[in-house]
């Protein structure tokens, strides 16, 4: 992979870190924008990394289910990764749509 790539990969582990930190803060209750959060990111990074959509997808939303599971045993979380691997892809094919 490209030295570009591995940009886009840390970026977009430090953008689902941080929605995985306010998304478990006992005040925030606001499920909607946590899902429009990992939509657009996941949509920005595999538009611009143009490698590995499941590993985006995996990288941005793949904390909270992780954060979820640890903290409180909630195994539902894991539908945090639905919005997240259907925002990869969307980028990774625009991506690939759009350059030919």
């Amino acid at each position: 992979m490209k030295k570009a790539v591995y940009i886009y990969l840390l970026l977009a582990v430090v953008d689902g870190l941080v929605i995985a930190y306010v998304d478990s803060q006992s005040n925030w209750d606001d499920t909607g924008v946590t899902v429009f959060l990992i939509l657009i990111g996941t949509v920005i990074f595999s538009y611009l990394a143009d490698k590995k959509p499941w590993l985006i997808g995996l990288a941005v939303s793949g904390w909270i289910p992780l954060w979820a599971v640890v903290s409180t045993h909630n195994y539902g979380a894991f539908l945090a990764l639905i919005p997240g691997f259907i925002g990869a892809y969307a980028g990774y094919f625009c991506k690939k749509a759009w350059t030919k």
